[in-house]
């Protein structure tokens, strides 16, 4: 059987107006106040504050969340977003991060000719999104991040986001586990060698992102068997844990972090990461909980 997405609570989290990021220019008297900030001199001569973008941060990559609660919410935030564009409102781009329970998720023209078990008696429940890709695995161990955010407020190109997203994950690899990653020509997603990573699936209505990126922490890859990953074949799966575990060329340190410290620090990066890729200021928001 496959799902669609339910109500849930999380439908009812509130979107909060971004502060007006219009050009501030100040006269050359008061200059001085200011020559720590960033800055620079536009044509005219006058002075230009560059900011950054707000992104609010839902920060549960501790907690297991039902994946059709986490999509309802993702698609309530996104019609929350069209609403404030369409009244000229800013708004602040969102960031969820979180893992899932055992799920098997399929895209808008997925195949089920990559499910390697009958659709009717899957080992997990299986859902298909609006999102791009194939058939994937979610589960403990993994963290996904959605982004929820104005491709207007950045560079209005899927193609820039994708890479993006996949330069956030490549960063964090190699400044937090000196592990080197790549992209593969004509494949989306993270690769070490011959073994992926992180995937990524992507749905962008009016400029606005959802569903986003996951990447393999601790994840138990098991599942992965009963699918054909992304619909790649011939290609393996592959997590930071099993990376780190394979090769004594790493720090001992890592080599003597538990599950959960090592989900703590891949978090971590990936906030960072995240954080300066799209030159955003992180605001961590606590979920009211109903």
């Amino acid at each position: 059987m496959i799902l669609t997405a339910t109500s849930s609570f999380f439908c009812s989290v509130a979107l909060c107006p971004n502060l007006n990021q219009s050009k501030i220019r100040y006269p050359s008297h008061s200059r001085r106040i200011f020559c720590e900030l960033n800055r620079v001199l536009d044509p005219h001569n006058s002075i230009t504050l560059q900011t950054r973008k707000t992104c609010e941060c839902f920060d549960l990559y501790k907690e297991l969340i039902p994946y059709n609660e986490a999509w309802s919410w993702q698609k309530s935030i996104v019609k929350q977003k069209k609403a404030l564009i369409e009244r000229n409102e800013e708004c602040p781009d969102t960031l969820i991060i979180l893992q899932h329970g055992s799920v098997y998720t399929m895209g808008t023209g997925s195949s089920e000719a990559y499910l390697n078990f009958d659709i009717k008696d899957p080992p997990f429940q299986v859902y298909r999104t609006e999102r791009g890709g194939e058939v994937t695995y979610h589960g403990p161990g993994q963290l996904v991040m959605y982004p929820i955010i104005n491709l207007r407020n950045h560079k209005m190109d899927l193609h820039w986001y994708l890479r993006s997203l996949e330069e956030v994950v490549i960063r964090v690899l190699l400044s937090t586990f000196s592990i080197k990653a790549s992209r593969l020509e004509d494949l989306t997603g993270v690769w070490v060698g011959n073994q992926k990573l992180a995937a990524i699936g992507i749905r962008v209505s009016q400029w606005i992102t959802y569903h986003g990126l996951a990447l393999n922490v601790t994840t138990d890859l098991t599942p992965f068997r009963w699918i054909v990953p992304c619909g790649i074949q011939n290609r393996q799966v592959g997590s930071i844990k099993d990376l780190l575990g394979e090769s004594r060329s790493f720090p001992a340190d890592f080599h003597d972090l538990n599950d959960s410290e090592l989900l703590d620090i891949t978090r971590n990066s990936l906030i960072k990461e995240f954080s300066e890729v799209f030159q955003l200021d992180i605001h961590h928001k606590t979920l009211p909980m109903t």
